[in-house]
């Protein structure tokens, strides 16, 4: 017997009834019918003429005034009406019901939706009961309303309860699904105290707000030469009275409490603006305004991240390129944490300017507004901070999230040991699997009680507040200026002396910046010690061009025909030059200019030239400390180098945001580079030859492994590519240099970025 291999897939229905047909329920219906869910669709609704244009559209097959008609053998059972109307219909449909039928409903509210349905069945609910609520619709309403896209990139909350059986949630899921939302699961409690506040009282305040302005003597004025503003908060005013005034009333607890809030918050804008506090006015609206920016970038990196979904990608074609100019950097990283840490604490305003506008950046910029501190900007690099004082920062209200950015958790881990309030710190699926316990340990033993996540010592990082600090002499295990920095920041509060002494030299802007605000720091040797107790005074801080954002550029035009590059006002603080002496080492045409110093830092313009072919070389270890960050930029110039290069005692690099030894190792094979990746660095064949300057690379498809050093490093691999270099996952680069494909793409080299 021949098979037919072109069988029609089951539907997930055989038969879905549908109780009331406006925007959602046709919108759903549009889905069934579409996606063939279902044999058979049927609809209960008290107009006829809603049943005969839902015909005549395609959505149903047979239509019922009366809903006992409907529910009959169907497998899905769908409420979309009036949340109030509930408990009448389930009465009515009761009897009827398949014992097998899954029961859901589209809702505002779930907490009447439950109580309705333990009316009509007490507390032996139905298996296939499980409530729901799509978050998606608009000010139109009725059968013709409905769209089949409705729900897509929309979420859709699913409120199963302990009676709800798995095949009953299952089902729904791939219903949801194949809407194209993204379906969540919540308890109900939960979901109508969310939903009071994110969906029922804007609607609450557009009603009131059209009404107040309405009742206005001008009010033809007012709605004639409204902006677009008001038109698009009011736009919600035009919904549906009758289903609005059910869910004010079904939800009333919840949407009362968001009220209180929100007249308590409208009372202390009020006094702000009558008592014309501005400073207080103008952090309370930044507040605002990046809290929005930051849970926008915190949603949309979380999903992509934990999927491992590649959002952006960078391509480079193959090409004889060149590599000139004069460019000024992204302003350094560190420096930028550590202006806003420290003018947070510090009595009185600090200024600053210069000031890195990614990702990493604003996260701890973020985390101190969460924490009460009032603050201006960023805006053209120019942050103003009123800071609070060392016992001035305010419990936040949630975890503190630090997206990627592995400084601002290990430094804010010192300071949050030592306050009064408890507090957690999160991150994106990469800094949540960074090692936190070489910070967690040297704290616990200054008294601190922090936790961190699972077996590896991972984030989240948990804090008990109200714990007295003592100081403590530390030696470090590993050289790291993260934990350096975060033990002497807890020191701050500690009694007594805090010392650390490093095994090597690492960076020190954070004893460089407490002095510039005023806190004594001795440094002997490789100890470095403060006593707690004192004070920080609000200053200046001009923070210099990112060395490490810089390396790129020195890489580039290192390897490079050609090659004319100055980078201005770049940081040479010397603990961190290690890449300029390595370059400097294999033999780059690199210069150091104009050397100053600008907000206790000392700063330089760096001038390279592509006249040189680099040599391999045995990377000095002392430097390794001081070039930690720019070691995946310098494997690109030792791929390009004449001869064999080793890098030693760089283990370091194994636990930043990737394993960077081995994601550069495997990045270099695809393209044609022989390296060998040990313990604590790497073997580097070069293939680079005296005055040869073609292409050394061969292309390829590289995973950066959502590691913006990483993904800026092979791009100046573009520079020498005999093929395609497509590099995946660049949206972290933002992190750290926003501008980054801008100015290579000014310098010479055509990156494309695509999503």
């Amino acid at each position: 017997m021949d098979l037919d291999l072109h069988m029609t897939p089951q539907p997930l229905f055989h038969k879905v009834a549908f109780i009331g047909l406006g925007l959602i329920g046709s919108s759903l219906a549009r889905v069934i019918q579409a996606e063939h869910l279902a044999k058979t669709v049927v609809a209960s609704t008290r107009s006829q003429k809603t049943l005969d244009d839902a015909k005549t559209l395609g959505l149903i097959d047979v239509g019922y005034q009366n809903p006992i008609e409907a529910v009959q053998d169907a497998d899905l059972v769908i409420l979309a009406l009036p949340v109030r109307a509930t408990q009448k219909i389930l009465q009515q449909i009761k009897p009827y019901l398949n014992d097998h039928a899954i029961l859901t409903d589209v809702g505002s509210t779930k907490g009447n939706v439950v109580a309705a349905a333990k009316a009509v069945y007490g507390e032996d609910l139905p298996a296939g009961f499980v409530p729901g609520h799509p978050i998606a619709g608009s000010e139109h309403t009725g059968v013709h309303a409905g769209k089949v896209d409705l729900f897509a990139n929309h979420k859709v909350i699913l409120t199963p309860l302990p009676s709800s059986a798995d095949w009953a949630i299952e089902k729904l899921i791939e219903l949801w699904s194949a809407a194209k939302a993204e379906v969540i699961c919540m308890d109900v409690e939960k979901h109508d105290e969310v939903l009071a506040h994110t969906s029922h009282l804007p609607h609450l305040m557009a009603f009131n707000l059209v009404e107040q302005l309405a009742n206005r003597e001008d009010n033809l004025d007012i709605f004639r030469y409204a902006a677009g503003g008001f038109r698009d908060f009011s736009r919600i005013a035009a919904s549906d009275p009758q289903m609005w005034h059910d869910i004010f009333f079904a939800n009333k607890t919840a949407i009362l409490k968001a009220v209180d809030g929100f007249e308590q918050q409208l009372a202390q804008l009020r006094q702000l603006i009558e008592s014309e506090d501005s400073h207080a006015l103008m952090g309370l609206l930044g507040h605002a305004q990046a809290a929005r920016q930051h849970f926008n970038h915190m949603l949309a990196q979380k999903p992509f991240m934990e999927k491992n979904k590649v959002t952006q990608q960078f391509s480079i074609l193959p090409g004889k390129k060149s590599f000139q100019g004069k460019f000024t950097v992204p302003g350094d990283k560190s420096v930028s944490h550590r202006s806003i840490m420290f003018g947070a604490i510090a009595e009185g305003t600090t200024h600053v300017t210069g000031f890195l506008e990614g990702e990493d950046a604003l996260a701890t910029l973020q985390a101190f507004r969460d924490m009460g501190v009032s603050i201006e900007g960023p805006k053209n690099g120019e942050v103003t901070i009123h800071g609070v004082g060392m016992q001035g920062l305010k419990a936040p209200a949630g975890a503190l999230y630090m997206g990627n950015s592995g400084t601002s958790m290990r430094l804010l881990s010192g300071m949050l040991s030592a306050q009064k309030f408890d507090s957690v710190m999160t991150g994106d699926a990469s800094l949540s699997k960074r090692p936190m316990e070489r910070i967690a340990k040297p704290l616990r033993e200054m008294g601190a009680q922090i936790q961190t996540t699972g077996e590896k010592g991972t984030p989240p990082v948990s804090i008990t507040g109200s714990q007295p600090l003592k100081g403590i002499h530390y030696d470090l295990p590993m050289a790291s200026a993260q934990v350096k920095s975060g033990i002497l920041l807890a020191g701050l509060w500690a009694e007594g002396e805090t010392s650390v002494t490093e095994p090597e030299p690492t960076r020190d802007h954070t004893e460089r910046m407490l002095r510039a605000f005023g806190y004594e720091v001795k440094t002997e040797g490789n100890q470095i010690s403060l006593m707690g107790g004192g004070k920080l005074l609000g200053t200046n801080i001009q923070v210099p061009s990112d060395i490490s954002s810089a390396a790129f550029f020195m890489v580039g035009a290192a390897i490079t025909e050609g090659s004319d590059v100055i980078l201005e006002a770049v940081g040479i603080n010397p603990t961190r030059t290690g890449v300029i002496e390595i370059l400097k080492q294999m033999g780059a045409d690199l210069t150091v200019e104009n050397e100053r110093i600008a907000g206790g830092e000392p700063i330089a313009d760096i001038h390279i030239k592509g006249t040189r072919t680099l040599k391999g070389i045995h990377m000095p270890e002392d430097q390794v400390p001081l070039a930690i960050d720019e070691f995946p930029a310098l494997f690109i110039a030792a791929a390009c180098a004449e001869g064999q290069t080793i890098l030693t005692g760089a283990a370091e690099l194994r636990v930043k945001e990737s394993d960077r030894i081995q994601v550069m190792a495997d990045g270099l094979k695809i393209m044609g580079i022989d390296c060998t990746p040990t313990n604590d660095g790497i073997i580097i064949e070069g293939k680079g030859k005296s005055g040869d300057w073609s292409a050394i690379f061969t292309g390829g498809e590289i995973e950066s492994h959502h590691d913006h050093r990483i993904a800026m490093s092979f791009s100046m691999a573009g520079l020498r590519t005999s093929d395609e270099i497509k590099i995946m996952g660049t949206e972290t680069v933002a992190t750290s240099f926003p501008t980054f494909t801008e100015l290579a793409n000014r310098a010479g080299l055509t990156i494309q970025v695509s999503q």
